[in-house]
């Protein structure tokens, strides 16, 4: 997610001076962002040889590290936010994942594409797997290995007893609170967990 606009909306959710954690993170662009605009310290975990290499040269710590093997290397609450921003789709134990973020944070942002957006919902009427500028791969190439929609990260939130402190959707950079199910094609949500998750 490289997109400025919605870089910016999900760092406005990230205290200055946080100690932050960001799952996945590509080339380092968002945490970059965050450490010279928000005076955030922190660490990037990422697989991609090529990624890590863009986070060298922005000086943004990097640690090359599979997300399918867990985050046992640090404590709990290791960190003030842990951000999972387009990283959930493409885990194999996304849910596993996720209460270890909520672990080891002592909030998370949490952002992917929401597959009930309309443009989806109408390919989907006409018989066809949606392909858009936020799920712009065709049904047999693509890296992510679920979907999952606004409702849906609704619901797996509450049954692993996180709170949601915001939730709202990003469409073209915008804020979209009122029905962003239907209306965002990313769902964001900024939550914290209960304190016992993940023991």
């Amino acid at each position: 997610m490289s997109d400025h606009a919605t870089m910016d909306a999900i760092a406005r959710l990230v205290p200055e001076g946080s100690r932050v954690l960001d799952l996945g993170c590509g080339d380092g662009a968002l945490l970059d962002l965050l450490q010279r605009t928000r005076g955030c310290s922190g660490y990037g975990i990422e697989i991609a040889d090529a990624n890590v290499l863009a986070c060298v040269r922005r000086g943004v710590n990097v640690i090359q590290l599979n997300l399918d093997e867990g985050l046992a290397m640090f404590g709990d609450h290791s960190f003030d936010v842990v951000l999972q921003i387009d990283t959930l789709q493409h885990l194999r134990n996304a849910e596993v994942m996720l209460r270890e973020t909520a672990r080891v944070g002592r909030s998370a942002v949490v952002a992917f594409p929401n597959f009930a957006h309309w443009p989806n919902r109408l390919s989907i009427l006409r018989g066809r797997m949606p392909v858009t500028r936020r799920l712009p791969y065709q049904w047999y190439d693509t890296p992510n290995i679920r979907v999952g929609t606004f409702k849906d990260f609704e619901v797996l939130a509450h049954r692993n007893r996180l709170r949601v402190l915001d939730a709202f959707g990003l469409q073209d950079g915008q804020v979209v609170r009122a029905l962003p199910n239907l209306r965002a094609g990313t769902a964001v949500f900024h939550l914290q967990g209960d304190g016992a998750l993940g023991r």
